[in-house]
């Protein structure tokens, strides 16, 4: 089992966007995502850009024993009522077991205590399974459906909101590092 100090966070590189692309781009991930369709260079390097101008977003790439595996990120960061959304996905496929749940941790850890984090949201296709028993899996609670709210190949399909509180999390962290055997 993949322990939580094999792993860690950092932000973004330069040399980190071709493989980030190359993760985002994948159909395993675009299946999953708001927008779907396949990202140009030109885009991907004109996001990148973007990001390193703005306040209200923050992109780490997640790293198992010092390789770049995922990427967490947080956006809509609103410092006033402190709380952001959050998202996330395992770019590389064969990782060690349990590299989600320490990426979710790791994720959360920073949200919370970096982000001085209030509130932490998340959102998941009503058809995306394993992310939603992923956030419940790290603590998070259900908060409601937003019927036929994304358009996708034709069709408006159901997301699945989800909050997780600061307070909460110092809770539920402690069940998860037995998990890990942290």
């Amino acid at each position: 089992m993949l322990k939580p100090e094999e792993c860690s966070l950092r932000p973004i590189e330069l040399d980190d966007l071709e493989k980030i692309l190359q993760w985002r781009n994948s159909e395993r991930i675009r299946a999953n995502m708001y927008t779907e369709h396949v990202i140009s260079l030109e885009e991907h390097m004109a996001w990148f850009e973007r990001l390193k101008l703005q306040t209200t977003s923050v992109y780490l790439v997640f790293e198992v024993r010092n390789l770049p595996v995922g990427l967490v990120y947080y956006t809509d960061i609103d410092k006033n009522n402190s709380k952001s959304h959050w998202g996330f996905y395992l770019g590389e496929e064969k990782l060690p077991h349990g590299s989600g749940t320490v990426m979710g941790m790791l994720g959360l850890d920073y949200a919370f205590t970096q982000l001085n984090i209030r509130k932490l949201c998340g959102e998941a296709f009503a058809f995306n399974d394993a992310s939603i028993r992923f956030h419940k899996k790290l603590g998070f609670a259900e908060e409601g459906t937003f019927t036929k709210h994304v358009l996708r190949r034709g069709v408006y399909e159901d997301i699945v909101s989800f909050a997780l509180f600061s307070e909460d999390w110092l809770i539920h962290r402690e069940k998860l590092l037995s998990y890990t055997g942290a």
